[in-house]
C-alpha cells in the first residue's frame, strides 16, 4: 500500500509514503509518476480538509471525490474509491463521516459539498487511469469559510490522522 499526502506533515512517520505536493496539478502528476515507478497494489491518499459547519477534528472517509474547478462537460468530474478499500475503511472506523469530498485548487472553491480538500480527486483520478485501487481519508481541521488560519486546528487534526493511520493501514491490507 502506497500512502500519498500533500505534505510531509500530513504523511507523518508512515512507512512507504510519498509527498505529492499541494494542489491538484502536482498531486496528479506526482501520483502518476509514483505509480509508474513503484507499481503499488493500492494507494491511500491522506491529508487535512475543511468542513462547512466545523465543530472539531474528525475523520472523513471519501465516498467519492468531485472536481469543482471546471464547468466543462468534457472534463471528468467524479471518481469513486475502490469499493473493497472503502468497505474495509468504514468497517475499521464505523464512527467516521463517509461522504463526498470536493476538490478545488483554492480554499472555498467548492460548492454543493460539505468537505473540501485540494488533492483528493487528482490522486484518485490518476490511480483510476492507471488501474490502481485507491481511497481518500481526511482529518478535518477547519471550517471551509473560516479565513483566519490561526483558528484552524492543524495539530489536533494531524494527531487524529496519525493516530488512525496504523489501524487504517492494517484494515486496508485485509
Amino acid at each position: 500500500m502506497l500512502v500519498i499526502a500533500a505534505t510531509a506533515r500530513e504523511l507523518g512517520k508512515t512507512q512507504n509514503g510519498a509527498v505529492c505536493g499541494v494542489g491538484p496539478v502536482d498531486a496528479a502528476a506526482v501520483t502518476a509518476a509514483l505509480i509508474a515507478e513503484r507499481h503499488p497494489k493500492a494507494v491511500l491518499h491522506v491529508g487535512l480538509a475543511g468542513l462547512r459547519g466545523y465543530k472539531g477534528p474528525e475523520l472523513v472517509i471519501g465516498l467519492d471525490a468531485i472536481y469543482c474547478d471546471s464547468d466543462s462537460k468534457l472534463v471528468t468530474k467524479q471518481v469513486e474509491p475502490d469499493p473493497v478499500l472503502l468497505s474495509r475503511a468504514t468497517g475499521a472506523f464505523p464512527g467516521a463521516r463517509v461522504c463526498t469530498i470536493g476538490m478545488s485548487g483554492r480554499v472555498g472553491g467548492t460548492a454543493g459539498v460539505d468537505v473540501e480538500a485540494m488533492e483528493g480527486f487528482a490522486v484518485l483520478r490518476a490511480c483510476k487511469l492507471a488501474g490502481v485501487p485507491a481511497l481518500e481519508v481526511r482529518a478535518i481541521c477547519n471550517d471551509v469559510d473560516e479565513p483566519d488560519r490561526s483558528k484552524w486546528e492543524f495539530e489536533k487534526a494531524l494527531d487524529l490522522l496519525h493516530g488512525a493511520l496504523p489501524q487504517l493501514l492494517a484494515a486496508l491490507d485485509g
